[in-house]
C-alpha cells in the first residue's frame, strides 16, 4: 500500500515536472506566495533563468539596461554576487542636483513658521486665510520646482490669467509629500485652470463629485513635516475640555533666517535686490545656491500678506513703520500678480516675462487685476514707491526693495534659470491670492 502511495507521489511529481519542462520560454510561473513576477525565461523549479549569467549581464553588475521594467516604472535587475533579483523605482533615488537646488523648507512651511507662535505652538483661532494661501503655496511650490506650468497653448490668451489651464510638465517626485500627493492629483486628473486648482484643494466646490480634490489637514502635516525636520516639537496643552497638540518652536534660527528675508524685502534702506542675501544658510549647507532665490522671496512676501501671518514679522516695528510695510506689501502683491509681472517697473515687454507671448490679441496684459497698476497722485508713473496713501510713511525716504529692482531680479533669473510659462504660472496664483477677500 504504501509502494503504490509513493508511486502515486512520484507520477505525480513526475507530471508536474514534464509539464513544466514542456512549457515555452515566455510561460509565466509563480515560484512562491510572495512571487507575483512571471519569469520569461525562467525553470519552474528555480525561478532564474537557465541562460549563463554572463550571458544575461556581460558586465556582471545590475543594470537597469539588463533588467525589465514593470507597468508602475520599476525596475528588475540581477545581482550576480548574491543570486538574488532586485527591484527599485529609479524615481526614488535622490537627485543630488535638484537637491542642492531646493531650500530645506518648502514655501508653505514658511508661511506655518511665520503663522505659529513661538511659545504656544498653535496658529490664531481667527486667521481665516491661511489654509486657502497654503493651497496656492503648493503650486507655486510645485512651479518652483519645474513640476508644472501653464499649458503652452496660443488661444490661451483668450482667457484671463487665472483661469488658464495648467500642465504638468515633470511628474517626478519631489519627496515632500504634500507636494507628491498634489503632484499625483493633478497628473491623473483632467486638465484645469489655476482658479479651480486651488478651489477645489481647499474644498471650495459645490460639485459633490470633486469633493475628493480637497488636501486635507495640511497644516497639520505641514507642523508634523517640521517636527521631523528639528525646527518644532510636540507638546499637549489643555483648552478647557480637550487636549490639543501644539507645536512650539525649537530651531528659532529657522524662522529667523525666514523673518529675515521678509524685513529685507521691506524695511531694506537700499532699493537694490541682490540674490545673495537670500537662502545664504541654505547655499553654504549645499555648497551650491538656491536656485530662483529672489522668486523665492518674492512669493514668500506675497503669501504670508495673504495669509495674514505678515504682521507676526513687523510686531518689533513702531506702529507707522508697520503700516508702512504692510502698504508695501500689497503694493508688490498687485504688481506681481499680473502677466507680465510688475507692469510698472518700465522693464521692456511691458514687465517681467514680457519678452514673449506676453500680451494678448489687443495688445494689452492679460491680467485679472480688478483695477491694475494704481497710478500716482501727480499723474506719474509709479515704479516701486508703494502706495502714495500715506504720505507720512514716506517723509524719510522710501524703505524697502522697489518694484522696478524687484522686476530686474526676476527678469534675470527668468532668463537664466527659469522658464516663462512656469513663471506665468506664479503670477496667476498670486492673481487668486490677491482677490481671495473678495472671495471668503
Amino acid at each position: 500500500m504504501a509502494s503504490a502511495q509513493s508511486g502515486g507521489l512520484q507520477r505525480r511529481r513526475g507530471a508536474g515536472a514534464a509539464s513544466a519542462s514542456a512549457g515555452t520560454s515566455t510561460s509565466s510561473t509563480l515560484i512562491d506566495d510572495d512571487d507575483f513576477t512571471p519569469s520569461r525565461t525562467g525553470s519552474p523549479a528555480l525561478g532564474r533563468s537557465s541562460t549563463p549569467s554572463s550571458s544575461r549581464n556581460p558586465a556582471g553588475v545590475a543594470s537597469s539596461a539588463y533588467g525589465s521594467r514593470s507597468a508602475t516604472g520599476s525596475v528588475t535587475t540581477y545581482d550576480e554576487s548574491t543570486g538574488h533579483r532586485v527591484a527599485y523605482d529609479p524615481r526614488d533615488l535622490n537627485d543630488e542636483k535638484e537637491i542642492g537646488e531646493n531650500p530645506r523648507l518648502t514655501l508653505m512651511e514658511e508661511i506655518l513658521l511665520l503663522g505659529l507662535k513661538d511659545r504656544q505652538g498653535y496658529l490664531s483661532f481667527w486667521n481665516d486665510n491661511i489654509s486657502y494661501t497654503l493651497r496656492g503655496c503648493i503650486l507655486i511650490e510645485l512651479a518652483l520646482r519645474r513640476r508644472i506650468a501653464i499649458t503652452k497653448d496660443p488661444m490661451r490668451k483668450r482667457f484671463g490669467l487665472t483661469e488658464r489651464m495648467v500642465d504638468v510638465i515633470d511628474g517626478k517626485m519631489t519627496g515632500e509629500v504634500l507636494l507628491d500627493e498634489a503632484l499625483k492629483m493633478m497628473k491623473s486628473s483632467d486638465r484645469m485652470s489655476v482658479a479651480q486648482w486651488v478651489d477645489l484643494m481647499s474644498g471650495e466646490t459645490w460639485n459633490v463629485m470633486k469633493i475628493g480634490y480637497q488636501l486635507k489637514q495640511v497644516r497639520e502635516r505641514l507642523a508634523k513635516g517640521l517636527v521631523d525636520k528639528g525646527i518644532l516639537r510636540t507638546e499637549k496643552r489643555n483648552f478647557l475640555l480637550f487636549d490639543m497638540a501644539t507645536h512650539p518652536l525649537n530651531d528659532t534660527s529657522c524662522k529667523d533666517a525666514v523673518l529675515r528675508r521678509v524685513l529685507t524685502l521691506l524695511t531694506s534702506t537700499s532699493p537694490t535686490v541682490h540674490a545673495n542675501t537670500f537662502y545664504k544658510e541654505d547655499s553654504s549647507s549645499s555648497g551650491r545656491p538656491v536656485a530662483l532665490r529672489v522668486t523665492r522671496a518674492l512669493c514668500l512676501l506675497c503669501c504670508s500678506f495673504s495669509a495674514n501671518v505678515l504682521e507676526n514679522a513687523l510686531n518689533h516695528l513702531s506702529y507707522e513703520a508697520r503700516e508702512s510695510a504692510f502698504q508695501k506689501a500689497d503694493d508688490i502683491l498687485e504688481e506681481f500678480a499680473n502677466w507680465p509681472m510688475a507692469p510698472s517697473s518700465g522693464l521692456a515687454g511691458g514687465g517681467v516675462g514680457g519678452g514673449s507671448s506676453a500680451f494678448g490679441a489687443a495688445g494689452v496684459p492679460t491680467s485679472l487685476s480688478s483695477n491694475g497698476p494704481r497710478p500716482k497722485a501727480n499723474g506719474g508713473a509709479r515704479i516701486g514707491e508703494g502706495s502714495m496713501l500715506n504720505e507720512r510713511a514716506y517723509e524719510e525716504g522710501n524703505v524697502g526693495a522697489s518694484v522696478q529692482e524687484l522686476g530686474k531680479a526676476l527678469q534675470k533669473e527668468l532668463d537664466q534659470e527659469g522658464d516663462a510659462f512656469m513663471f506665468e504660472c506664479i503670477a496667476a496664483v498670486l492673481n487668486v491670492l490677491s482677490r481671495m477677500d473678495s472671495l471668503l
